[in-house]
């Protein structure tokens, strides 16, 4: 019996999802071990500095868990920009197979990191709570939502960014400093309640920061009366639809172009 394209697109996902995973970790358990070790060295180090030169101003507020509610989640967002930008250069060869399309490449690598970053967070989480410190699932429904819609606007981006890569490379020469710049303005390390009032409109174009932050009023009990009061998951669904249509919309119109190129 024929397969449909919908299958035959999944069989191709599937198969990308586990070359990914070994050429990304090989033959070797350590590899899947740097998976932690890369955010806990991260983490570790922010906690020192900030320790010291924090202020106390979430109090009932475990800093490591709202900081590994930022870390993780911005890790996510940015490891499937970046590997969907890179997508059709690294697997160019593989598109002589007619099953396989640029957007599965894509696709794979969100999957993974998905699966990774998920990994990470509930080793984390679990870690943290026998610490000692407070873990609670408060919102189920807006945490996977959130997180849902966090990927979706990821995948959209990604897509676009790989259409340009592919067609203009030094047209995302910027994207590293504008992820940095994200990192600081997304609310990774810091609470962002804290800009002046007048600023925070500004800030909350930025829809990660949307997304960490409810996904931090979802699982660290307390939070809520931190959290910005323009924070909104309906204008994270909003951004996610017009980076998707976007990325979509760029991919749809360029892909044989895409193709062509050497």
């Amino acid at each position: 019996m024929a397969r449909t394209g919908l299958e035959v697109q999944i069989a191709a996902i599937k198969a990308l999802f586990f070359r990914e995973m070994k050429t990304r970790f090989g033959h070797y358990r350590l590899g899947y071990i740097w998976a932690v070790v890369e955010p806990a060295l991260h983490m570790s180090v922010m906690l020192l500095i900030f320790t010291y030169i924090r202020d106390r101003s979430m109090t009932g507020i475990s800093y490591a868990v709202f900081l590994v509610n930022g870390v993780i989640v911005f890790s996510l967002f940015s490891h499937i920009v970046n590997n969907a930008m890179h997508a059709v250069n690294s697997n160019r060869g593989l598109f002589d197979y007619r099953p396989i399309h640029p957007i599965d490449t894509v696709l794979a690598r969100a999957f993974l990191e998905t699966v990774l970053s998920s990994g990470v967070y509930l080793f984390f989480m679990i870690l943290l709570t026998l610490l000692g410190e407070q873990f609670v699932i408060v919102d189920l429904l807006t945490l996977v939502s959130a997180t849902a819609l966090l990927i979706i606007l990821s995948c959209g981006l990604g897509l676009g960014l790989m259409v340009v890569s592919a067609l203009y490379p030094e047209g995302t020469k910027p994207l590293p400093v504008i992820l940095h710049t994200l990192y600081f303005l997304s609310g990774v390390l810091f609470p962002l309640y804290r800009i002046p009032y007048q600023y925070q409109y500004y800030v909350t174009w930025n829809p990660l920061l949307h997304a960490i932050e409810l996904i931090r009023r979802s699982s660290i009990p307390g939070y809520e009366k931190y959290v910005m009061r323009d924070i909104s998951l309906i204008y994270l669904m909003e951004c996610t639809i017009v980076l998707l249509f976007f990325g979509l919309a760029l991919y749809r119109t360029q892909q044989e172009e895409i193709l062509r190129r050497e």
